[in-house]
């Protein structure tokens, strides 16, 4: 019974704005109740086409941005880890300390000398405006995901990167037979919350996106809302709960892989 109340306590606001969805202006007013007394399907289409191109450009935007960010936290953030859980260098410890403080920075002090610096350097407002936010995640900026990954690789045995050097494996070699499919698990829980995260992503979006051709989901639905006029509220609800789809479909196609990874805790055989 527990359970079940605080799994209603979590679903309401996803059923109320599901029936907000469908109810028209007069009534999103006047009833607060999850149920519309009339079924207004009309928001989703008059939500579509509101603007002077379709909303589908939005969420062509949205889906290019997060699939390339999970590429980029995905390639170098794990190419990052293992230079920190496995190589020896000079300093390691110390860089690693400074990787970690860089997780008590919240994200709106750094926009700020990051938009001066892309600026100074013209990719703001340039003739593919999502550089400002994919260059970073190809950097291994991500100081969240590097510490996942680093903490997922120190618990693999060192004994399987000996019996590979044994085999004469280069570095190189090792990352690529023996970290590379071990570390799914990890890779695989990156790949989630940077999709998830990128695609609810707002603040950094609005600040680097200044054409309506380029805006993503976060930012096109905050045009619905107009000061001078009368606001759209139906059809924002309406292409919030299709903004939702992707990252359910997202999270389903790989939450076996992720609770399978938790099981084995990264090791087979």
């Amino acid at each position: 019974m527990v359970l079940i109340v605080i799994v209603a306590v979590v679903l309401y606001p996803l059923l109320w704005m599901l029936g907000t969805s469908v109810k028209s202006q007069e009534e999103i007013v006047n009833n607060i109740g999850l149920l519309p007394e009339r079924f207004t399907p009309g928001n989703y289409t008059t939500g579509w086409g509101n603007f002077d191109l379709s909303f589908g450009t939005f969420f062509l935007n949205s889906a290019m941005v997060s699939l390339l960010t999970v590429v980029g936290n995905a390639v170098s953030c794990l190419l990052a880890a293992y230079a920190l859980a496995r190589l020896r260098f000079r300093l390691r410890g110390v860089w690693f300390a400074v990787m970690i403080g860089t997780l008590l920075l919240p994200g709106h002090v750094l926009i700020v000398p990051q938009y001066i610096l892309f600026r100074s350097l013209g990719l703001v407002g340039g003739e593919w405006p999502y550089l400002p936010l994919l260059i970073p995640q190809f950097l291994a900026t991500e100081a969240f995901f590097v510490f996942l990954m680093v903490q997922f690789m120190r618990g693999i045995p060192r004994e399987l990167d000996e019996a590979a050097k044994i085999d004469g494996a280069s570095p190189y070699g090792i990352f690529r037979h023996v970290i590379l499919p071990l570390s799914r698990p990890a890779l695989v829980t990156t790949a989630i919350f940077s999709f998830i995260w990128t695609w609810n992503d707002f603040f950094r979006q609005l600040v680097f996106l200044s054409s309506l051709d380029d805006y993503t989901v976060p930012v096109a639905l905050t045009l619905f809302i107009d000061s001078t006029s009368q606001s759209a509220v139906g059809p924002m609800f309406a292409m919030s709960v299709l903004s939702l789809l992707p990252v359910f479909l997202f999270f389903l196609a790989f939450q076996r892989m992720l609770v399978e990874g938790i099981n084995t805790s990264g090791l087979k055989g």
